[in-house]
């Protein structure tokens, strides 16, 4: 496996990937404007050259950033790729000088990211905008 940061995103592989990761039809994005305008960083987990995962991380520009659409190909899962993913990703955000990186994440995913990727449970709020 082959984990490549800020890769030159294909919208249409993205969409696919995290279209099959979600379990929801694939409907492309504008991955690659909105990562460059929006990520401070964002990683690719490649298989034969073949996108099989991605993380991207948002930041205010200071001390905290954000992990988001952690995604692995179905047909890729259980093998530590998620993980793999989301360490490198924390390890950018390090570099960049981030203090914090916070993850929302459903009760199914909490195994995955405070046991596996080291995050620890806080309270925190969400408001549903749309």
């Amino acid at each position: 496996m082959k984990y490549v940061v800020r890769f030159p995103v294909d919208d249409r592989e993205l969409s696919t990937l995290h279209a099959a990761a979600f379990e929801s039809e694939p409907e492309v994005q504008a991955w690659a404007e909105r990562l460059e305008r929006w990520a401070l960083t964002w990683v690719g987990a490649f298989s034969n050259d073949q996108l099989v995962g991605f993380v991207q991380v948002c930041w205010d520009g200071g001390g905290h950033a954000f992990v988001l659409d952690t995604a692995v190909h179905p047909d890729h899962g259980r093998r530590g790729i998620g993980k793999q993913l989301v360490l490198t990703a924390a390890e950018e955000a390090r570099k960049a000088g981030c203090e914090w990186l916070h993850v929302d994440f459903e009760p199914h995913l909490t195994a995955f990211y405070l046991d596996a990727c080291g995050f620890r449970p806080t309270d925190a709020g969400l408001l549903k905008l749309r």
